[in-house]
């Protein structure tokens, strides 16, 4: 049964589509650590029908990288990465089938099954039980290689009653397929973030999965700004009731870029909460953005609080934006669940507002950008990531100032 509790919130420009996906649950959906059960993608699969699969050919190839760690053009492996504040958190590195690693994500789509079958070491990080961590941990993923293909997997693990911060920062120019799989112990709290700052020309397929445990909180935060093509899953599923899940993101698509992010929330277990938000802006033509929001409240987990939001803000013409929320509930006994979408054009009231009070065009569109990016910044809460964040949205406004001067 698929039952939809609140009305969607839905301002439909003509270069967006907003809608329902079908009625098949998101449970049912395939998970594999066999390749053979994933043929490569044509387009007119669900799961793929947003994407331009016709320039993935190099992601999907079921080939070991073509880079290892002295190999100067191309991304570092694991061994080789820039870890800075994780060294002592760095356990063993984990083959496939060496626990914890597939104990909390099984492949679901093309890019993750080749991710993991071509990750000989997984880079395992561990947070200490009952300590808190002042400052964030980093692991920094630059590439070296247009086209070159690499991948990459990670394990962290946030013992009980723990408290984290991981930054996961992407740049430079590669084909990159990357996993990510996190455990959060009961009682601890752990932020994850992800950001995507790669060159125009890389291309990213990313799978995160989360499982948290009783009592635990875990905030998820995706940033993409950079990359030709960029698609990240994100994925979280609870370990005990109590347990607190958001997920947060923000894009800004330029001319020619896709920008996809999808979210599945599984409340697998009772007394859980999610929150889902992500805001994106567009501008010039071809820029394209992709948001899937699902949430399942399966039917043993009653009193569940969650709620999914996606905003988008088209700044020219040309772009478009894919939003489509879904809602499955299997139980009536839940505390609170709905969810919002909406797309709309710059709004030329707020503009004309602002400069009839002294403001010129330029600084009035700023603050309109900043107006409609405010609130999850500040859920965003992260020092570090807004100064990027808001250093990346100045560039781009900059740059559309410029083309349409």
């Amino acid at each position: 049964m698929t039952l939809l509790t609140d009305k969607p919130t839905t301002h439909v420009d003509p270069q967006s589509t907003v809608g329902a996906a079908p009625e098949e649950s998101r449970a049912a959906r395939l998970t594999s650590f066999e390749v053979s059960d994933f043929p490569v993608p044509n387009g007119r699969e669900e799961e793929w029908r947003f994407t331009p699969v016709d320039r993935l050919g190099g992601v999907f190839a079921d080939e070991a990288d073509d880079i290892r760690g002295d190999d100067t053009n191309g991304i570092d492996h694991p061994a080789d990465y820039d870890v800075s504040g994780v060294l002592d958190l760095m356990g063993p590195s984990l083959a496939p089938g060496q626990a914890p690693r597939g104990t909390v994500l099984v492949p679901g789509d093309r890019g993750a099954v080749v991710a993991s079958a071509h990750t000989p070491e997984a880079l395992y990080l561990t947070l200490e039980a009952e300590k808190e961590y002042a400052e964030p941990l980093r692991v920094n993923v630059h590439g070296n290689g247009a086209g070159r293909l690499s991948s990459a997997h990670y394990v962290v693990e946030a013992g009980h009653h723990s408290k984290g911060l991981l930054i996961l920062d992407h740049t430079g120019s590669a084909d990159h397929r990357g996993n990510l799989e996190v455990i959060v112990g009961e009682g601890a709290d752990l932020t994850v973030v992800t950001l995507q700052r790669w060159e125009d020309d890389a291309v990213h397929l990313g799978q995160h999965d989360a499982q948290v445990g009783r009592d635990a909180t875990y905030k998820h935060i995706s940033v993409s700004l950079g990359g030709s093509i960029v698609r990240v899953n994100s994925n979280v599923r609870y370990d005990g009731p109590g347990g607190d899940a958001t997920l947060l993101g923000v894009y800004f698509a330029d001319a020619g870029q896709h920008l996809e992010h999808r979210s599945f929330v599984d409340h697998n277990t009772p007394h859980t909460q999610s929150l889902v938000t992500y805001k994106g802006a567009l501008q010039g033509d071809g820029a394209h953005t992709v948001w899937v929001g699902d949430v399942l409240i399966r039917k043993e987990a009653e009193g569940i609080d969650t709620y999914e939001l996606n905003r988008n803000l088209v700044l020219t013409d040309g772009a478009r934006a894919d939003s489509i929320p879904n809602l499955e509930i299997e139980t009536g006994e839940i505390a609170g669940a709905g969810h919002a979408s909406s797309t709309g054009r710059f709004d030329d009231e707020q503009l004309f507002y602002l400069m009839s009070r002294g403001i010129d065009e330029t600084n009035a569109r700023r603050l309109v950008v900043r107006g409609f990016f405010a609130d999850i910044i500040a859920k965003i809460g992260v020092p570090e990531v807004v100064d990027t964040l808001m250093a990346a949205i100045e560039e781009e406004l900059a740059t559309d100032m410029a083309a349409t001067a």
